[in-house]
């Protein structure tokens, strides 16, 4: 994705693991980057953090960058879609706010773990 943002000339930083409220900084866009094994639509919904949806209803420049299909491995097959703008305000607005727990998992734990039938 930061290649990608470097390729339309924008300078582009990663932000994750900084405490920002989106994964990367480009050319004054913030931008959240949600990946998807398959499709969203299969999903029915975007899933977004509480903060992520207060930055994006301030900030006219935070965009949701949608990747697609990314399970079949191959980039080439991945498609990915723009949210921004009015369309995303308007996406936020038919928004519905759930609480959950983020559960940290270390990897070194997460091997420890049974797989089924064990």
């Amino acid at each position: 994705m930061i290649q990608q943002e470097r390729n339309f000339g924008r300078e582009a930083r990663d932000t994750r693991h900084r405490g920002a409220a989106a994964d990367v900084v480009s050319g004054g866009r913030t931008i959240e980057v949600k990946a998807f094994g398959g499709w969203l639509r299969a999903q029915g919904a975007l899933l977004l953090e509480a903060r992520q949806v207060r930055e994006a209803a301030r900030n006219a420049d935070f965009y949701v960058y949608v990747v697609e299909n990314v399970a079949q491995g191959d980039p080439e097959k991945f498609e990915l879609r723009v949210i921004g703008g009015p369309q995303l305000r308007a996406l936020l607005a038919r928004g519905k706010e759930h609480r959950y727990f983020e559960i940290p998992l270390r990897a070194a734990a997460y091997a420890k773990l049974p797989h089924l039938g064990e």
